[in-house]
């Protein structure tokens, strides 16, 4: 009789066990992952930003906070972040607002709907270095772009090689690569959208365009808050489209922040300036998205 009591006890026990901790079992391996390549190098760069690795990679100087003064001195830094902004200007104002057109008219009952889907989807599993090296081409000086500027008698644009268009080519480049991805969240989210409130539009004799500014963006705001953070985050840590096709020329007009800090750590081997740096990025990249959700969530989201 003791040993049932016992044995049902450590059953109990065992089974309390199971139910508190196997879930913490599931999610150690997600742990481990974001421990080894996200903690970890997350809490180092910080730590490497406060030494001074420009005498010796291998014996480090603690440097306080000289390499924020350094880089916040810089007239190269003010350049880069300029630039780091001024694609974001180009870009997110784009993908927040053409996406969203097109999922509306990709949402209407079309004859072959699935593959317009299919061809405005196609950049975005496309490998981002192929569509760079393309565009590269494309706006080449005897590239495809010049040569139908020609046909049109106009005389060859340096798209890649003017300060005045190089960053204006490698923004065409994020946004023809990023149209189908913020699609398909838009589409996925009108669906959600109730059909009564449109029929509802018709009855009080609203038009296709106001029945989409008074109905559809509202009910979308949260869904466009979340495209205008993704694509702000995106277009704040651009670097494949610069390095294919510019290396931050000409002139650094194209060089943003990630390009910076690749070319302080791996080519200039300043491991200090590089991580520094990354710790402003990520401060700014914290402050766009308060702001974002914020502005576009401020009831859902109590900051």
């Amino acid at each position: 009789m003791h040993l049932l009591l016992l044995t049902y006890i450590i059953y109990i026990n065992m089974n309390n066990f199971y139910k508190k901790y196997i879930p913490y079992l599931f999610l150690l391996p997600a742990m481990i992952f974001l421990a080894v390549f996200f903690f970890i190098p997350f809490f180092q760069t910080i730590i490497l930003s406060f030494f001074d690795y420009s005498a010796d990679i291998y014996n480090p100087v603690f440097a306080g906070f000289n390499n924020y003064k350094h880089i916040f001195t810089s007239e190269e830094f003010y350049q880069t972040l300029f630039n780091t902004f001024l694609f974001l200007i180009l870009v997110v104002p784009f993908l927040s607002i053409f996406p969203l057109i097109v999922a509306v008219f990709i949402n209407q009952k079309i004859k072959g709907i699935n593959i317009y889907k299919v061809l405005i989807y196609l950049p975005v599993v496309v490998s981002i270095v192929v569509v760079a090296i393309a565009f590269k081409w494309l706006f080449a000086q005897q590239g495809m772009v010049n040569f139908i500027f020609s046909l049109a008698g106009y005389s060859p644009v340096g798209w890649l090689t003017d300060t005045k268009f190089a960053m204006i080519s490698v923004a065409a480049v994020t946004i023809y690569k990023g149209i189908g991805y913020y699609m398909m969240i838009y589409l996925s989210a009108l669906i959600g959208v109730p059909k009564d409130l449109y029929e509802a539009a018709d009855c009080d004799g609203a038009n296709a365009l106001s029945k989409h500014i008074y109905v559809t963006v509202p009910h979308l705001m949260p869904i466009i808050a979340l495209v205008v953070t993704i694509s702000s985050i995106s277009a704040l840590k651009v670097f494949t489209e610069i390095y294919v096709m510019t290396k931050g020329g000409p002139l650094n007009s194209t060089k943003t922040m990630v390009y910076y800090i690749y070319e302080r750590a791996f080519e200039n081997l300043d491991l200090s300036l590089a991580s520094a740096a990354s710790v402003v990025l990520l401060l700014i990249i914290l402050i766009f998205s308060v702001i974002n959700i914020t502005f576009f969530e401020n009831k859902r989201y109590k900051l």
